[in-house]
This record gives C-alpha cells, structure tokens and sequence, in this order.
C-alpha cells in the first residue's frame, strides 16, 4: 500500500506521533512513513547499519510495527508517497538490541538481519531485485551462526556486501565477518574472531566504508556485562574487503587483534561513562573519524568526543557543551539522557548529530567548518522530543550526495531492558543537505 503525507500543523514537544509531512525554513524537511512499535528504542538505536537504504534513486527502510512485525517499505528518492510491505516476519521487539538493518546489493537485492541478542541468525532477502516480499529465512555459512547480537551491513564498491556481527555474549564475543558475491549470491566467511577478548572481554565496535573501499573499525573493549567497565578506543582498518588489516600506519596486524596489540586512537580507564557502538567515518583522505562520549577524570559531566587521525597522529576534540552529570552502569540497554552519536565528515568540515535531554530530546546537530579547528556550533534539527531515540541515517545517500536522510520517531527506553505501555509512534525520514559556516 501507499502512504500519503498529510499537512500537519505544528510539532507538539511530546512522544505523541504527528502525521503529514513538515517543511521549514531552514532546508529541513520530514516526511511521515506509517506507525512503528514505541515501548522501546529498537526502531530507534544507534547501530542499526542500516535503518534506510538507496541504490538507483530508491530509498528502502526498515521498521517494526505495534505489533512487532517486521514493514518494508520503498519510495523514489525525495517523494512523499511510501509503498510499504508487512512481511511474514516478527521479532522480539521487548529488547532493545534485536533491531533491524537492511542494505541493498550491487544488482537490486534487499537483504535483512533482525531479531538478534545472542541467538540464532535471522537473514533473509528479498525475492527480486526492488521487491519489498521477502524470501524464507536462510543461512549465510552455516558457521558461527548461533549466537548472534548487532548485525551490520557494508556494501563495497563492487556492490558486494560485508556483514558484521558478534558472535557470543558481553564480555566474550568474537567479531565475525562474512562477504556476500551478488553474481553468485552467495556468503563466505573471511573472519571468526577478528577481535579476540581472550574469553576475558569483548569489543564493542562501529564501522565504515569509505569511498576507496577501505573499511575503517574502532572499538571499546569491555570487561564485563556492566557498560561501565568499557574502556579505550582501538583502530583498525581493512583496504581489501575484510581479508586482511592493518593500523592507521599500514602496519599490518596479526590476527586475530587483542588488547595488547590494538592501536588505540585514545586511551580511557573504566567507569568514565565511556560508551559502546557509536559512530565511524572517514574524510576525504580516508583518514579515520570516531564519535562517542566520556568524561574527564574529576568531572560528572560526560561530554561528545570526536576523534580523528590527521595523517600523522591522533587528536580528540571535545565539544564541551553539556552540562548535566549521568552515571552509566549495569547491565542490559540503559535509559540515557543522550543519544550515541553519529558523525559525518565532508571536506574539512563534521557533523555530530546527536538527542540530549538537555536540549528538550530533539534531533540536535553540532557542527564545524574545520575538524582540525574546532569552534563547535549546535541547533536543532526538530521541535518535538523524541524520547530515547538514537540517530541512524542512510549512508549510501550521504556517500553519493551528500544529503542527511535521518530515520526518526519517538521511541521509550525503561532501565535495564524494560519496556513501557506505549503505542505506536509515527516512523519519519528527516532530509537536510547539510552546512555549516564558521561563524566565530
């Protein structure tokens, strides 16, 4: 069925859902898509790779509704009209980690993972090249596909795709990396444990694929289950499609890589509120970018970080702008007062888009005209609060166009994977071409 936008006249400051399509002033546009299941943030976590989707001028995202189906849904670039497909799928959507990512491959397919925390692989694709149906659940490799938790998708130049997950639990998971081969269609493995916790702790990672071909991958190591016990931020990268990897040198790692032998782009104890899957990019040089937060030894206040290699070393940025102290710890998905962030980088100039409490739970954006010099300007890209969402965006139209493409929707999160009575909230697109001028 199609969906049409409908004017809507204000945006209220609350989780309510508000349907038609909103356009402002200053170039930000959001367009309604259907009613998404809201009792949790599973629509709406940071590492979904990827909530939207295009290749060839279709943009493709990927939703439960209130009752947890998994929707499909497809529109023409920039139209307002959504054709969206109820699949014969469900998942868990109590827990906040079983979300869903999608991505397309090089000749038209539609793949999807979702319903993941420590369980069996849930994959399937669609039936043809654009299609919304989605064939039957099948395997990849048959390997390492038991206890599966954050599924990722990467398309490569070539229009292949790399799959990412871990394999095992907080604290003891390794990282696995399969390759998909759209003239064959078929998977196979390259890693199974390309960052090794020793069976004494796992990474948490985020990923990105530049427009070389190089995929760059940082990490928080974690100690334990408890989110507090994350510390560092390693590196690594990979300019042959996951086989082989390397520092931000060209030293080439032994695999698999463990705490010893990471490269770290910043060194951070435990209990800094230091926290896991957030955001990865490149310049244009394909030098690494990395987005997270922590606070500083002898401050409450966690503030966003963005770190990122000039060509020669590592330098931290710290944006400095909040103010309210939070405390991270136990274990579960947490009730945050801020959202992991996501970063975008283009010339010289970033983007941090990022939802905080103190601003009202808004979609927000901090941004510079030069990563190397700081000078951090913030506004609001939407008026209405969205709870505990997190951003996800679609990169393949970022990489090819540089328009923002943001999945948004008002979504709860109760402490230690709890779920409120909430219904359904609307699932929007936020579309910005973004800017940023130094106005110092």
């Amino acid at each position: 069925m199609a969906l049409r936008g409908i004017s809507c006249l204000a945006l209220a400051a609350s989780l309510c859902a508000c349907a038609g399509t909103v356009e402002r002033q200053d170039g930000v546009r959001i367009v309604d898509v259907a009613d998404g299941w809201a009792g949790n943030s599973v629509n709406a976590v940071v590492f979904r790779k990827n909530s939207l989707a295009t290749h060839e001028g279709m943009q493709y995202i990927a939703f439960y509704d209130g009752e947890a189906r998994v929707v499909l849904g497809k529109r023409k670039l920039g139209a307002r009209d959504w054709e969206l497909h109820t699949t014969q799928y469900r998942g868990n959507a109590s827990d906040a980690h079983n979300s869903i990512s999608i991505m397309v491959d090089g000749a038209g397919y539609l793949h999807l993972a979702w319903d993941h925390h420590n369980g069996p692989l849930r994959y399937a694709r669609s039936t043809a090249p654009g299609a919304l149906a989605a064939g039957p659940e099948e395997a990849m490799t048959g390997r390492d596909e038991r206890s599966v938790s954050y599924p990722e998708f990467y398309r490569m130049p070539d229009g292949g795709l790399l799959f990412l997950y871990r394999d095992g639990g907080s604290g003891r998971g390794n990282l696995v990396v399969n390759r998909y081969d759209p003239a064959s269609r078929t998977w196979r493995h390259l890693q199974d444990n390309l960052l090794s916790g020793e069976g004494q702790r796992n990474a948490y990672w985020q990923a990105f694929m530049d427009k070389a071909g190089t995929l760059h991958l940082s990490w928080v190591w974690r100690e334990s289950p408890d989110v507090a016990s994350n510390h560092d931020m390693a590196y690594a990268r990979s300019r042959d499609g996951g086989v082989t990897w390397e520092r931000s040198n060209g030293a080439r790692y032994a695999l698999p890589i463990t705490a010893a032998t990471a490269e770290y782009a910043a060194r951070i104890p435990q209990r800094s509120e230091l926290i896991n899957q957030t955001a990865m990019a490149a310049d244009d040089r394909g030098n690494p970018v990395i987005a997270s937060y922590w606070r500083d030894p002898g401050s409450d206040v966690p503030q966003y970080r963005v770190l990122f290699h000039d060509g020669a070393a590592w330098h931290v940025a710290n944006l400095g702008f909040r103010r309210a102290p939070f405390s991270l710890s136990g274990q579960g998905t947490k009730a945050i007062p801020v959202a992991r962030p996501q970063v975008m980088v283009s010339g010289a100039s970033a983007w941090l888009l990022f939802r905080d409490e103190e601003r009202g739970s808004k979609a927000s954006v901090a941004c510079t005209a030069d990563l190397r010099q700081g000078h951090w300007q913030v506004r609001d890209l939407a008026e209405r609060s969205l709870g505990a969402w997190e951003p996800s965006f679609d990169t393949e139209l970022w990489q090819r166009s540089g328009q923002l493409n943001l999945y948004l929707q008002a979504v709860h999160q109760a402490d230690a994977e709890g779920i409120t009575r909430a219904g359904p909230t609307r699932v929007g697109v936020l579309e910005w071409t973004p800017t940023c001028a130094d106005n110092r």
